[in-house]
């Protein structure tokens, strides 16, 4: 077993390119919103899966129900038609059953409690012992590059840093799932290389399966194993690209011609899908 799998107390990984069970299964799911004159549809007969181990990107423009696709299967919005299971079961009870980690696109810290007492948080709630919160997040707040800082309150870091606790904590409780609303996109540019560069690392160490939101082309090609791209609303799926590009990757992936040709690819589905 190596170290990877040490710290995760689970068998390797599914070999790359080889789809492990279905992590998200989305059958025709439509969302409607009643509003006081006219009906909202958010999104529009949606089939989807996702596979144990992919990173999956959600894109398309503001609007098009991307949040509203991943609060779906995070039990936080309700479906108005079709089906959807998260690892076999209903959202909600992959819920009750702590089956994801949900990031947020602000961090939405507790301002009054340090670093660890975030992190520690949601560990304490489900009833874990004190000595043992405190291990599991500090290990955490190492993966994330924050050792050194438990001790620090929200309003002494960097908002690059303040997210970086956000996914401590989404990871403290070993979800198999961990759900990412665009957790970068307000932090500048450099900022959010970095922290894609770190994320990217971290889904290389761990291969849980990650769905995350974003307007980026640049950081859904970087990132993704399998990018969803979506219409204006009603959100309807475009294209589903699976990317071509090895698993371990680097910055300096994009400035190589498969990069770009993938950006390509995702920005003319985009077009399409305002046609």
């Amino acid at each position: 077993m190596n170290h990877s799998e040490a710290l995760n107390g689970q068998l390797a990984p599914p070999t790359a390119g080889v789809p492990g069970r279905k992590a998200v299964e989305v059958r025709n799911a439509s969302v409607v919103y009643q509003t006081a004159d006219t009906p909202v549809h958010a999104l529009s007969d949606i089939c989807l899966d996702f596979h144990e181990g992919e990173f999956v990107s959600l894109i398309g423009p503001s609007g098009c129900g991307k949040t509203t696709l991943m609060r779906v299967i995070a039990d936080l919005e309700p479906i108005s038609a079709g089906e959807v299971l998260v690892n076999g079961v209903s959202p909600h009870s992959a819920r009750l059953a702590r089956s994801y980690g949900y990031v947020f696109q602000a961090p939405a810290l507790f301002p009054w409690r340090n670093v660890l007492a975030n992190v520690t948080l949601p560990l304490q709630i489900q009833g874990k012992a004190k000595a043992d919160a405190k291990r599991i997040a500090m290990e955490h707040l190492e993966r994330v590059g924050l050792k050194g800082f438990e001790g620090k309150y929200p309003w002494q870091l960097s908002g690059g840093m303040q997210q970086r606790v956000s996914i401590a904590r989404a990871l403290s409780f070993e979800p198999k799932i961990l759900m990412m609303d665009e957790p970068f996109g307000a932090l500048d540019e450099i900022t959010r290389d970095r922290l894609n560069e770190q994320l990217q690392q971290l889904w290389q160490r761990e291969r849980r399966t990650v769905v995350f939101v974003t307007h980026s082309i640049a950081e859904a090609v970087y990132l993704s194993t399998k990018i969803v791209v979506m219409s204006p609303r009603p959100g309807r799926i475009v294209k589903v690209i699976q990317s071509p590009l090895p698993d371990a990757r680097h910055l300096g992936l994009r400035d190589t011609p498969a990069f770009m040709e993938l950006a390509h690819e995702v920005r003319e589905a985009l077009a399409d899908g305002h046609h």
